[in-house]
């Protein structure tokens, strides 16, 4: 029974294959031929690799550059990751976040089929974070066994609907059309740019990201890979540069006895290649997880929609990705300014560092949603904001994890800052019993909405 459990869970936690078994299931509900059925589900899966693998060569190429900033500038501090955070979460609660990340994928479910928001939440490891998040937060607040995994299940299962719904509006204009949603915990920071972004879009004749006019002589500057590779260039030059004259031993180890020039060169063609596969990836995906999620829309959850990885937005503003990844960096390293501030008229804050991957895919994100309300303005303002308020966010989040706030890392994307410093601020102040009850409540008032006051405004 034990090997059935993680067998089940290595399939939920493995996104290609979750994601494919999801498409498999709506082909065949669709009654679609076998080798239709085989071909979109090999396909799905394979979208979703290549865009993971675009992924990983973005962070490689990515990651040095967080590195060599710190060394650079001579900042110490908390570099946010999730990856590194939720490792070490599951040392202690490995059971708890597996049993609600199970059970709240259950729910996220239900929940589409019962309640308004029709968003299946397809990001799977993110889901495996929060998961992660809500054990840390639940236990130290005094609930265990049986239900703190309900209560913590019944959080997820909530929020894995009600970002997707939050985002909705402006997942409109990025696309154009209603058929997809975005299932990324990331969703207030994203919010918040798109809002930003409306201060910026009130005139007719909005200018985006992707209406920039380059010179005759810079036209080449058109072809988004090359417009990429230089823009990187000259930010890793600068870094490399000033970390290899000022702190040589510390930069020869990250360049691994590479020259620092060549270096830079080759990371910023390998970004530039990593974004290329990412929307090869994206577009793949696409053309294959909306028409197979049409059998689960008709047969099991009406009107569902897939709530897919930030990543898919990259295709609808390519210049957006950029700008927005490199105004969000910049607004971490004012956030950076305003905690050392803090930190030196009294106000205790941790210093978080602007990590690199979260202010990429974030910030780029963050960023075609401002600019798909307030073009490019709004991507650039948005997208520098969003930087700022994750790295607040993950400061404040520090001493809600308990122990683990001793950690050098923390969370880093906004949605889990938010509902981590929100629901372990309140299990610290009102019981284990009552935020269970709350749980409960807080889960059924949508679906008990739905039922009621929505059913009426229908008939109406």
């Amino acid at each position: 029974m034990a090997s059935i459990l993680n067998f089940i869970q290595q399939i939920l936690s493995t996104p290609a294959i979750f994601v494919g078994l999801i498409a498999l299931i709506g082909l065949i509900l669709q009654k679609s031929n076998v080798q239709n059925v085989v071909k979109g589900t090999i396909k799905t899966i394979l979208g979703f690799l290549v865009l993971s693998a675009g992924a990983s060569v973005i962070q490689q190429a990515i990651i040095p550059f967080g590195d060599l900033f710190q060394v650079a500038f001579g900042v110490q501090g908390v570099v946010p990751n999730n990856e590194a955070i939720t490792s070490l979460g599951l040392n202690e609660y490995a059971v708890q976040t597996a049993s609600i990340f199970a059970l709240g994928m259950c729910l996220n479910i239900l929940m589409a089929r019962f309640s308004k928001w029709k968003y299946i939440f397809l990001t799977g490891h993110h889901a495996l974070y929060m998961s992660c998040l809500i054990s840390i937060i639940f236990s130290i607040g005094g609930l265990s066994g049986w239900k703190l995994i309900l209560s913590g299940a019944l959080l997820l299962g909530f929020i894995m609907a009600m970002f997707p719904a939050i985002m909705q509006p402006t997942m409109k204009k990025v696309t154009g059309d209603d058929s997809l949603a975005l299932g990324h915990f990331g969703s207030c920071g994203y919010w918040l740019s798109a809002q930003i972004g409306k201060a910026f879009g009130t005139k007719k004749e909005m200018r985006t990201t992707e209406d920039v006019n380059f010179p005759k002589g810079l036209s080449f500057l058109r072809d988004n890979t090359i417009s990429i590779s230089i823009a990187m260039f000259i930010c890793y030059i600068i870094v490399s540069g000033v970390a290899e004259f000022t702190n040589t031993v510390k930069a020869e180890e990250i360049f691994n006895g590479t020259n620092w020039v060549l270096y830079s060169v080759m990371n910023a063609i390998t970004f530039s290649a990593g974004i290329y596969i990412v929307l090869a990836g994206v577009r793949m995906l696409i053309a294959e997880i909306v028409p197979a999620f049409k059998g689960i829309s008709e047969k099991l959850v009406p009107n569902a929609k897939p709530a897919l990885d930030c990543p898919i937005v990259f295709p609808y503003a390519p210049n957006a990705v950029l700008i927005g990844f490199l105004c969000s960096f910049t607004g971490g390293v004012f956030g950076l300014i305003i905690l050392a501030f803090m930190g030196n008229i009294g106000l205790a804050a941790a210093i978080i560092l602007p990590g690199a991957v979260v202010h990429f895919f974030c910030g780029a994100t963050a960023g075609v949603c401002g600019n798909a309300t307030g073009g490019l303005k709004g991507c650039i303002v948005g997208a520098f904001v969003h930087g700022i308020a994750v790295t607040l966010l993950a400061a404040f989040l520090l001493p809600v994890l308990g122990s683990l706030g001793f950690a050098s890392t923390t969370f880093s994307d906004a949605d889990f800052t938010v509902i981590g410093i929100i629901f372990g601020n309140l299990s610290k102040v009102i019981s284990a019993d009552i935020i269970f009850v709350l749980m409960i409540v807080m889960f059924m008032m949508p679906i008990l909405y739905s039922f009621t006051i929505g059913r009426k405004k229908n008939e109406t």
